[in-house]
């Protein structure tokens, strides 16, 4: 490496690795008997690049796996990272029948990461602060907003699905005023089993870029509430018990507003995955997300039922019935 540029990639072997929900592509760089993966943006590069090393960089120094960084070469929109393999966690959960023993473990992990005092501006590899945002509402109204930008045109027109978006605003508004941490924990920002890579007996953390400063319960609701990993309610709760049993001595914990905020928190990372993926399959063509639409839903109504709620169900019950929400989008 000369500068943080790449120099010799001549005698390697490079594979191509499946794309995740982002403008990223991956490629695995194999030579002797070691590899390295390089991260190539098109676009977003700054957020895609430069704050997905200052993270790790910020990770890796408070002892937690993240990959370090070899190489780089901005220019061309390239990083070379440390390859962590391909076995996920979202890949040993499916094929184990005691889920919980695995969910204590990435309990654990996600504990002492929240130990970590976060910083709002960390180095990045061209030795610039990279500012890490709080959660603040305007970020989970963004967020949310998703779901009326992407989602509801499927089904209403625009007229209708503006006047929807207001009001359903107004009420989300009430409710992300209802939480009540300050902002003052790491969040991973997308801490699901699939982010999560199992290295020997250690657990390792990709997919850090988006990283902010926020509600612990943020990245709970990411694990529990997971889109992907169909789990049951005696699962959910047995592993949310466990977090709170595990964490009181970090945040002391009044349990009835924890868990009302757990709510609203899974309320809306729902709204913005359902956002997310619509989004994916309209605007870049990637239709392998919309299997999930379904299930989020149902993780939503299950989240929607305490009265807290009530305004918002009523406008989503009646602009999108149930029977249509598992309909795939075409």
């Amino acid at each position: 490496m000369e500068n943080g540029k790449i120099t010799n990639l001549i005698k390697s072997k490079i594979e191509t690795i499946a794309e995740d929900a982002s403008f990223r592509k991956f490629y695995r760089l194999k030579f002797n008997k070691d590899s390295r993966i390089i991260v190539f943006a098109k676009k977003e590069k700054y957020q895609n690049l430069i704050a997905y090393s200052a993270v790790n960089k910020f990770l890796r120094a408070n002892k937690i796996l993240a990959p370090k960084l070899y190489e780089y070469n901005l220019k061309k929109g390239i990083i070379v990272i440390e390859d962590f393999g391909d076995l996920s966690f979202y890949n040993v959960l499916t094929n184990k029948k005691n889920k919980f023993l695995i969910y204590k473990k990435l309990i654990d992990l996600l504990i002492k990461i929240q130990k970590i005092k976060p910083k709002s501006k960390l180095k990045n590899i061209i030795n610039k602060s990279h500012i890490v945002n709080k959660y603040s509402n305007k970020y989970l109204h963004k967020e949310s907003d998703l779901f009326f930008n992407w989602y509801l045109p499927s089904f209403l027109n625009k007229k209708i699905n503006k006047k929807i978006k207001i009001r359903a605003k107004k009420i989300l508004s009430k409710l992300y005023n209802k939480l009540n941490f300050s902002n003052s924990y790491f969040v991973h920002r997308d801490y699901h089993a699939q982010n999560l890579m199992k290295i020997g007996n250690k657990v390792g953390v990709i997919d850090s870029q988006d990283a902010l400063i926020g509600h612990p319960a943020y990245d709970l609701v990411s694990l529990v509430d997971d889109v992907r990993i169909k789990t049951s309610n005696k699962l959910k709760n047995q592993i949310c018990n466990y977090y709170l049993k595990k964490s009181k001595k970090i945040h002391k914990i009044k349990l009835k507003k924890f868990l009302e905020d757990f709510n609203i928190l899974s309320v809306q990372r729902s709204l913005k995955i359902i956002g997310i993926f619509s989004r994916l399959f309209k605007r870049d063509k990637k239709n392998k997300y919309l299997k999930f639409i379904p299930y989020t839903w149902k993780l939503l109504e299950t989240r929607m039922r305490s009265e807290i709620f009530l305004e918002l169900r009523k406008i989503l019950d009646h602009n999108i019935p149930k029977k249509f929400r598992n309909k795939i989008l075409t």
